[in-house]
Formats: C-alpha cells, sequence, structure tokens
C-alpha cells in the first residue's frame, strides 16, 4: 500500500501531480470534521428551533463550497490581479429573493465563517486550538438557542383587509382582532405593504411558538 502512494505520488500529468497522498488526507480530515461542525449547528441547533426547512440545503452547500474554495486557492499561488477579479465576480451576484431575517442572516454569516476558518487553518494553529474554537461557537450557539433564549419568536405574513385599523393609533385594536381571527397570541405587527385599490395590507404578525402549539 505504501508502495502504491509513492508511485502515485510520483507520477504527474501536464506538470500537475496526479495524486498526492498527504494534501488528499488533510483534505479529507478538515472536510469531515466541518462538515460535522456545520451538521451540528444547522441540524441539531438551528432546527429544531426554527423548523425552517428552507434554509438547510442553502447552509449545506454555501458551507461546502467556500470550504472547498479557501481550501483550494490556499494551496495554489494565486496572482494579486486573478485573486482579486475571482473574488469581485463573487460579489456581483447575489440571491435575488425577499431579504433575509436578521437570525438566518446571522447563521449563514456563522457557517461561512467556520468554513474559511476551518479551511485555512495550518500549521501554525494546533489541532487542539482548532477544535476548541469549533466547540466554542457550538456551545455558545447552543446556549444562546436553548437556554437563554427559551421561547423562539415566529412569524406569519397574511393579507388583512380591515385597512382601517393600520395606523398607528389602532394599534392595540389591530393586535386584538389578529388574536381572534387566527388564534395566535399575537405580540407585535409590522406593516410591510398597503394595496389602496384592494383595501388591503400585507401585515408580518410575531408570536412565540409555543403559543401557538
Amino acid at each position: 500500500m505504501e508502495l502504491l502512494l509513492i508511485l502515485l505520488d510520483s507520477i504527474e500529468f501536464l506538470g500537475t501531480p496526479l495524486f498526492d497522498s498527504e494534501d488528499f488526507l488533510k483534505l479529507i480530515v478538515k472536510t469531515v470534521f466541518n462538515l460535522i461542525i456545520i451538521t451540528v449547528i444547522i441540524r441539531y441547533i438551528y432546527y429544531p428551533v426554527t423548523k425552517n426547512k428552507d434554509y438547510l440545503f442553502t447552509y449545506f452547500l454555501i458551507s461546502m463550497t467556500v470550504f472547498l474554495l479557501c481550501v483550494l486557492l490556499d494551496s495554489v499561488k494565486l496572482q494579486l490581479g486573478f485573486a482579486l477579479g475571482l473574488f469581485a465576480i463573487f460579489g456581483i451576484i447575489r440571491y435575488r429573493t425577499d431579504p433575509i431575517a436578521i437570525k438566518e442572516m446571522t447563521y449563514l454569516f456563522l457557517v461561512i465563517g467556520i468554513s474559511v476558518v476551518n479551511a485555512l487553518s495550518n500549521k501554525k494553529i494546533s489541532y487542539a486550538e482548532l477544535v476548541f474554537a469549533n466547540l466554542m461557537i457550538v456551545f455558545l450557539t447552543y446556549g444562546m438557542e436553548k437556554i437563554w433564549l427559551l421561547r423562539h419568536q415566529s412569524r406569519k405574513n397574511i393579507t388583512y383587509e380591515k385597512i382601517e385599523l393600520i395606523v398607528p393609533e389602532k394599534r392595540e385594536e389591530l393586535i386584538a382582532d389578529l388574536k381572534a381571527r387566527t388564534g395566535i397570541d399575537v405580540i407585535r405587527v409590522e406593516i410591510r405593504r398597503i394595496d389602496f385599490l384592494r383595501d388591503t395590507a400585507n401585515l408580518r404578525i410575531f408570536y412565540y411558538e409555543e403559543d401557538s402549539e
């Protein structure tokens, strides 16, 4: 087996090594470790609290894409102009969707940050330091979600026809009407859009998750 690895290490194609056993093993270890940390945060901390499946796909793919991008770019020496041009292209690309909520944006930043740290860690950072940093983020996220923030605030978008109640001075009456009609203990309301042609308004209501169960 060792002889086979030495043989593969010595083979090149168009000036590029066909196989580098040391770098490949390092890539596998880093990838598995990063995937475990991301899975714990997204699947076992984020999802049980929010019950939101929409971002699971996004978080996992963005995390692995950023991770592999950083690993591969760190393994080669790119000219400065090419590197800046490459990241400028990624900066132009945006998701043409509704604005992301602050919690979801925080988790997005979290998975990107973890992926970058795990990908760019080198010999100057010991494995103990890397594991400690990742576990610290996991425990802090778990503590914020499960211990300090005991009640999760959920939201729904609804179309509301009593447009006369959306004025600020009738906010309490609006909330009382929403509670009576939806059966949800509404804690606050945001007015997103008003359609005067149809006499309707698009509202976002906020409530605590356990209150609706």
